[in-house]
């Protein structure tokens, strides 16, 4: 406890000890707080049936070092390889849990379904992730042929088979060109897309109707990489606000038999490539 009337320190210093102090205590609780809300990738361990406390060793919180810390507030750009089953803010989570600052925020969503590039701002650099998400994006994926998902990934159950066998790799090949340039383009209903505060993906889940309006896109490229129906494999360069998963049920709606999205990969942001960029658990050894 504090003696004002003995102590060595001065009452500025003592005001300044406690304001550290509560600072602290805060960003505790905010870590804490969000932390117990749980994650996607902790309700996808659940739903298969593993042991996420083994998975997830709990350890007792330590305070980071200021000189470890002091960098991350002053502002980093982090290249992070996000692993499968993680949602962007899965990621944001676990990275402002270990650095214990408040400023954290990721420049583009990848699905939990997707792997690959997310960029993850600092401190004072949260302030650039708009002029990140704004930049060129690059995938690798697949889609598969001859049924459709709600959700036009694997997040739901395909439906509505179809045969394709009268699908040839010049059909596909053929599809591709009438995606090229500036289209418009019908994000997923399941999306994160807000309708008077509210995302798409709660409005659908909850079964109420929703009217979707048409986005304006940029495709710079869309290769087709290789075919093994009904898989078809392909890399496609576009602008950001770009889904994926619909150009992937567009494709099958070109062709007369449906498609869903089965894999995808961001490979590349802007000059960032996924080269570049670590694993949580690798940036985790860092520290």
């Amino acid at each position: 406890m504090y003696s004002y009337g003995e102590s060595k320190y001065s009452k500025s210093s003592i005001c300044k000890s406690l304001l550290i102090d509560f600072q602290f205590i805060i960003t505790f609780i905010l870590i804490n707080t969000l932390n117990k809300k749980g994650s996607y990738r902790q309700k996808h361990m659940a739903k298969n049936g593993e042991d996420i406390e083994a998975r997830e060793e709990k350890k007792p919180f330590v305070k980071l070092p200021d000189e470890i810390k002091s960098p991350f507030e002053l502002g980093k750009v982090l290249l992070i390889d996000k692993p499968l089953h993680w949602t962007s803010f899965d990621a944001v989570r676990k990275i402002r849990s270990a650095i214990q600052i408040k400023k954290v925020g990721h420049a583009g969503t990848l699905d939990p379904l997707a792997t690959g590039l997310l960029i993850i701002c600092t401190g004072k650099f949260t302030k650039n992730i708009n002029e990140y998400m704004a930049q060129e994006k690059e995938y690798i994926g697949s889609f598969t042929l001859g049924a459709v998902t709600p959700t036009f990934d694997l997040e739901s159950t395909p439906e509505q088979i179809k045969d394709i066998s009268a699908i040839s790799s010049d059909l596909i090949h053929l599809a591709t060109k009438k995606f090229i340039g500036e289209i418009q383009q019908l994000p997923p209903i399941y999306s994160a897309i807000k309708k008077k505060g509210t995302p798409l993906y709660e409005l659908a889940r909850r079964g109420e109707e929703v009217e979707l309006q048409p986005r304006t896109i940029f495709i710079k490229s869309f290769e087709i990489t290789s075919i093994e129906l009904p898989v078809v494999f392909f890399k496609i360069t576009c602008s950001t606000g770009t889904y994926i998963r619909s150009i992937a049920n567009d494709m099958g709606i070109e062709l007369g038999c449906g498609a869903y999205l089965s894999s995808l990969r961001r490979t590349r942001i802007g000059s960032f490539k996924v080269e570049e960029a670590i694993g949580i658990e690798e940036f985790m050894a860092t520290l």
